[in-house]
């Protein structure tokens, strides 16, 4: 919807904001709705934009572009799984949204494999180069005392490529050759950009600055528009050496002393060392149980138990029985996401570094000490990181499900858009900027260190019920993510909105917390509200203290796929706010 606004002139833009806000707030409650009339009723009579479930009985796709989604379909028919589309799917987003993700990142993985009954969770993040230490790294960002967002400094090893062997020589049953072909065809001869990575990708156009981007990224001087046929024959390249020469070709082979040489010619530490040293792990998913449903995530470097904390402190309350968008449910989540951030901020690192208390923050006795900071009728100015014992980021998020009832949640990034701007020469991807996340301030959980991985925002979502799969899904966009993730699951759960109807339904994002890199929150923070909340619950926010704003487009984007055990069939769902689609047959 952002890019709506961006058709007028700036004037008429923030009267047209303003409009559609306050539309959203005063209009819709007189019910101006595009939704059935019986899932209104299911919804408390919440009125908001949605559409049906797809449904389907073999295998179900849900990615963030069209194309992608239909890549990974013709996987699963050509007799592949989940993992094998799930691979292919990511392939093939990296190409077509280079402004979420690429082979210049990192990815990370939660599988449920049915014959095993088992999940199991992958990190494949990168890590800090080896040869760029604290000191030398503090003398170089200056007076900035920050680590800047583009350029060579940020630069950390992508893990994206290994991420896809790991999962594949556990899982994959098609060859990395198959897999890979629709990406590397893609590449050679084509497709239409869509409508919402084309405005993300012309924002990215200052990048022009960095080696190699121009050459990638920008045909003839400027970003495709929508609809425009966009080629990348030297990412073809680079994906044809990887399924011929699989992981080591990447990080081994040409393509790692490519990447060397291109970082120390441009001022960069990220080595061919370092690619050469690189390894995926696997991981334990860990999680908390909501009223009967078991919300899955992936441990710390990543944020995913931030979700896990904001659900065991809200379960002590009925949210059910407040009601969908009432002030009690948007104040005491809100009081909930700060609190969880307060020890987002301070415990969340590689554990390989820092040993975090995560089974403590997740416990209920924890949550129980925690929640009884909270205020009924005022919101927190600040709270204090709890003691247990011892934001912007674009993403891509796919989840796909076979035949044989295995299901994959991923997802994989650069971190902001279009990732450092820097594009190693011939390759055809830019290299990701996660490193901007380390703190700069020693002796902290994520303070910056050689061979560390940085604190990630991307994070995979599982929910299980009496041991059994019941969801895969995700919500991307920085730290919109755990906020994305806890309330999908508190639509579903305590106001009975169906797969769909979770993801459309309009959201609550904070921002303004303290975070890994050493901001500390002192004023409260910003409560952003989505059109499609009552006016009269904004007054009582703002009453009880709460800086109520409003930002269209900024609140993520979620697909999901469910599994009905009884009908035996899969549900999937792809929402609005981005390109994406979910199919199945």
């Amino acid at each position: 919807m952002s890019g709506f606004f961006k058709r007028f002139p700036g004037s008429v833009r923030l009267v047209c904001r303003a409009l559609f806000y306050l539309g959203g707030a005063i209009g819709l409650t007189a019910g101006f709705s595009i939704q059935s009339l019986d899932a209104q009723d299911r919804i408390t009579g919440q009125p908001f934009a949605t559409r049906s479930e797809v449904i389907a009985q073999k295998g179900m796709a849900a990615t963030s572009q069209p194309l992608a989604t239909q890549v990974a379909l013709d996987v699963l028919k050509r007799g592949g799984n989940a993992i094998d589309a799930a691979i292919a799917a990511n392939a093939t987003l990296g190409l077509m949204e280079p402004t979420g993700n690429g082979i210049g990142g990192d990815l990370f993985a939660i599988v449920w494999i049915e014959k095993e009954q088992k999940l199991y969770g992958l990190n494949a993040s990168g890590r800090s180069p080896n040869s760029l230490s604290f000191e030398k790294l503090k003398e170089l960002v200056g007076d900035r005392g920050s680590i800047p967002a583009l350029g060579p400094l940020p630069v950390s090893v992508p893990g994206c490529v290994d991420g896809w062997f790991e999962l594949h020589g556990k899982f994959g049953s098609l060859p990395m050759k198959d897999i890979l072909r629709p990406a590397i065809d893609y590449a050679r001869q084509g497709f239409p950009v869509s409508e919402l990575i084309a405005y993300y990708w012309n924002l990215s156009r200052g990048l022009r600055r960095f080696p190699g981007f121009a050459e990638t990224f920008l045909p003839g001087g400027n970003a495709p528009r929508k609809g425009e046929i966009f080629k990348n024959p030297m990412l073809a390249n680079t994906l044809e050496k990887i399924a011929n020469g699989g992981r080591d070709a990447f990080y081994q082979g040409e393509i790692a002393k490519t990447i060397g040489e291109f970082m120390k010619r441009n001022g960069g530490y990220l080595s061919y060392e370092d690619l050469a040293a690189h390894r995926s792990q696997w991981v334990e998913p860990v999680s908390v149980d909501y009223h009967g449903y078991q919300l899955w995530e992936l441990p710390p470097n990543g944020q995913g138990i931030a979700a896990l904390q904001i659900l065991s402190i809200l379960k002590g309350y009925d949210l059910r029985g407040a009601g969908f968008g009432s002030f009690k449910h948007i104040h005491y989540f809100t009081e909930a996401k700060k609190l969880a951030f307060e020890d987002r901020a301070k415990f969340y690192a590689d554990p390989d570094f820092f040993d975090s208390p995560v089974n403590e923050l997740i416990s209920d006795a924890y949550g129980q000490r925690r929640r009884e900071l909270i205020r009924e009728k005022s919101a927190g100015r600040s709270y204090p990181p709890g003691n247990p014992n011892l934001e912007s980021g674009d993403t891509i998020y796919l989840t796909v499900a076979d035949q044989h009832r295995n299901m994959v949640s991923l997802i994989q990034s650069n971190y902001r858009g279009m990732g450092s701007g820097m594009c190693p020469d011939g390759l055809g991807f830019c290299l990701q900027d996660r490193g901007e996340l380390f703190d700069l301030k020693p002796g902290r959980a994520n303070t910056y260190a050689p061979g560390k991985r940085p604190f990630h925002t991307i994070i995979p979502a599982f929910v299980t019920r009496n041991g059994k799969p019941f969801m895969s899904f995700g919500v991307m966009g920085g730290a919109t993510q755990p906020q994305g993730h806890a309330q999908i699951l508190i639509n579903m759960v305590d106001f009975d909105m169906n797969l769909q109807e979770a993801g459309d339904a309009p959201r609550i994002l904070h921002s303004g917390s303290s975070q890994p890199t050493g901001d500390r929150m002192s004023d409260g923070g910003t409560l952003s509200l989505e059109t499609g909340f009552d006016y009269g619950v904004i007054r009582q926010l703002m009453k009880a203290g709460h800086r109520v704003g409003y930002n269209v487009g900024s609140y993520g984007g979620y697909q999901g796929i469910m599994y009905d055990a009884e009908n035996d069939v899969y549900y999937g769902a792809s929402e609005s706010r981005k390109d994406g689609q979910a199919a199945g047959y």
